[in-house]
């Protein structure tokens, strides 16, 4: 097996995480504030539920953009 189609295929799984942090970023979000019933950015309480969404979304995103993959 090449090593370029080896450095592919690790960047397509990268790429597949990456894309689940997004999922799991927005998915914890969502059911965060169904359960608690607050979407306010501003309140103090939900402080650690939206860090947690920001860190899952930022790297999500960040790694989605630097392991897309190639076009031929």
């Amino acid at each position: 097996m090449p090593v370029e189609s080896t450095n592919e295929g690790q960047r397509k799984i990268w790429f597949y995480i990456s894309i689940l942090l997004i999922i799991l970023g927005i998915a914890f979000y969502w059911g965060w504030g169904i359960s608690y019933g607050t979407w306010n950015l501003l309140a103090r309480e939900g402080l650690g539920a939206y860090i947690i969404t920001v860190m899952l979304l930022g790297f999500g995103i960040i790694g989605a953009i630097l392991n897309r993959p190639k076009k031929s």
